[in-house]
Parts: C-alpha cells; structure tokens; sequence
C-alpha cells in the first residue's frame, strides 16, 4: 500500500470502494458535529492488493460483509469517527441483517426499504435512492452527527435517536458482532486513526522515554494480567490516551493513602475514560487531577504515575476495553497493538 488519503471534516472526498466491487463513490464530509474530539480516520489511496468481493465472516455472507464495508467506507469519508461505524453496522444488522431490502410486499413495514428500512415518506429520500447503499450510510450518518453527545450515547440509544424505531433495545444484542465485523472491515481497508490529521487525537500514556514495558497483556502467574504496565518513576504525569469523559476516578482497593503491596486488592487510585466506545483504564496513581463527569482532551494530565492499590512498585497499568460499555475484563483488549492502529506507538516511545 502506498500512502494515503487523509480525510479531513468539510472536505470533498473521493472514496474507492473496490473490496465491495462498487467502483467510485464522490462522497462530500460533513460537519461532524462532535467527532472531531477523536482522531479522524484516513483511509488508502487504493484498494487492498488482490481485492474483489468481501469473504463471508463468521455467519455473514460476502454480500452481507459487502454492505457492511460500504457502511464503513462512508463512515470514514464523513470524517465519522469508529464507535459511529459500529453503530451503523449494528443498526443495519437489526433492521435488515445487511441485505439491500426492496419492498417486501404485504410483508413489507410500511414503506421502509434498504440497509436501514429507511422510509420514502418520512424524508429520507426517494425510493432508488435509499436503495443505493452509500447514499443510504450517508444519510443515516447525516442524521447520527445531528444528536448531542452521541458519542458518549450507548449504542442502542445513539441508533434509537436516528431510528425510532418500535423496538428500540434491540440495537444492543449487536454490539459485540458488529464491533468485530467493523475490525474485520477497517483491516483490510487499512483504515486507522489518523492523529497528525486531527489536534489532539491519541496520545501516549506517559512521557515518550519515562517508562519501560513490563508486564504485558495475557496470562501471568495462573492468572490472566488484563493490561500493559509501564515502569514509570514516582509522579510521572499519567496522560489520558484520547479526548473523552471521565466515568470514573476514585479509589477503588481499601486504602490508597498508603503505598500498594501484593497483599491489598484493587487498582488503587484508577480513572476510567469513555472516548466513545472505546474505553480507557489508568491504575495505581499516585494522585489524580481530573473527577468522574469530567470532559478530557488527548494528552490531558489525568494524574501522576503511583503504587497504591495491588502493586509491587511505581507503574501505570493501562487498559483498553471495547466495547464499552461496560468495563469488564470481556470488554479488555491488548493494549499495545490496539493503540498501535490509532497511531500511538507505546513500544517505541519507551526508553
């Protein structure tokens, strides 16, 4: 792959959709009201080598993984960031399980059609245009970056503000498989978080040469380590990893005005940031500088490197989790690669 084209938010852009077989797409960005906090995503100039059709996933069809890339592909045009795309991609799961639905007759729900069961008569657009799976990405899109916060919004509600749908909590059931399909799709596009493109994307943890990587993401003694910890010197500033809301900082074993040991539970002074779901966890603090509710930017001190809690010795144990929510080791995922396709490098940026 050689280099790529960087999308920026009110720019015209130009998308290929080869891996779908659906030619060229002129598609222009929105205003992406609230998406800008994350990174923006770019996508490569060309195609990935060999592509044709999408392979079936796991119960999806080729044609069905096809309309989900389309939603994808759309979504990063747009300038949308990914916890948008996995909306999408569920919302179309529910309605239609990805099939370009046509009118179905008596069996049809009034005059819905499509991806998205989207409706000719409630301004959506006309009948061969929500037939058109881009145009209808575009327009489900146009309307999720209209709702306040969306981003901070679970998934059910953010797709129940666009839908209104009258069965608005069953969006959720395809959280998990959406989010996989949407890897599955943004890998083989070679779509990644591009910070360079956006202020204050995603940032490192710590200081670029303050820490050193010790023990990792997997199984450590006959039990499994949900995270990365960093080596760090008392009262490194901690850095959250990306603009977002604080849910949680607080204490969370029984003490943390005293240093950790092996024998006391809990993460110790520990905050936790929704970016949009995808979440970030920061334990063992020394200190902390930001309180639940609080709006974060990239790179925003969140608190200073500690020992409180379960640990053996100053270090920021990182964890990524999505989707959230919720926070629970189901949701926890390898921090260092996982950053690694956001454009943050924490194995490199270590001393």
């Amino acid at each position: 792959m050689t280099g790529s084209l960087k999308v920026a938010l009110g720019a015209a852009v130009t998308l290929l959709l080869a891996p779908c077989g659906l030619g060229l797409l002129a598609v222009t960005a929105l205003d992406a009201a609230g998406a800008g906090e994350l990174c923006t995503p770019a996508r490569p100039a060309a195609a990935p080598a060999g592509a044709g059709t999408w392979p079936a996933q796991g119960s999806w069809s080729a044609a069905q993984v096809g309309h989900a890339a389309t939603i994808v592909t759309v979504g990063a045009g747009l300038g949308v960031p990914r916890w948008g795309w996995v909306v999408a991609v569920a919302t179309a799961m529910q309605e239609s399980s990805l099939h370009n639905l046509g009118h179905l007759g008596n069996r049809n729900d009034h005059d819905s059609l499509g991806l998205f069961q989207q409706r000719p008569s409630q301004g959506w657009g006309t009948p061969a245009q929500i037939l058109d799976p881009a145009y209808a990405a575009t327009a489900f899109y146009r309307r999720l970056l209209q709702v306040p916060g969306w981003q901070q919004l679970p998934l059910t509600e953010a797709a129940q503000r666009v839908q209104r749908s009258a069965y608005p909590d069953a969006y959720a059931k395809w959280q998990a498989e959406a989010t996989a399909l949407v890897d599955v799709i943004a890998t083989g596009l070679h779509l990644v978080q591009d910070c360079a493109a956006v202020p204050g994307g995603w940032a490192l943890p710590l200081p670029a040469g303050s820490y050193s990587l010790s023990s990792p993401f997997g199984p450590r003694w006959n039990r499994f380590h949900f995270g990365q910890d960093l080596a760090a010197a008392a009262g490194t500033p901690i850095h959250a990893i990306a603009a977002g809301i604080v849910v949680a900082a607080g204490c969370t074993s029984p003490r943390c005005d005293i240093p950790g040991s092996p024998d006391m539970p809990g993460c110790g002074l520990t905050v936790k940031i929704d970016h949009g779901g995808v979440g970030s966890m920061y334990c063992h603090a020394l200190d902390l500088t930001v309180h639940t509710g609080q709006r974060v930017t990239a790179g925003q001190v969140i608190g200073h490197v500690g020992s409180t809690g379960h640990s053996t010795g100053n270090h920021l144990h990182l964890q990524i989790h999505r989707p959230i929510p919720p926070f629970t080791n189901a949701t926890a995922v390898e921090p260092v690669q996982w950053l690694r396709t956001a454009g943050v490098d924490i194995a490199g940026a270590a001393r």
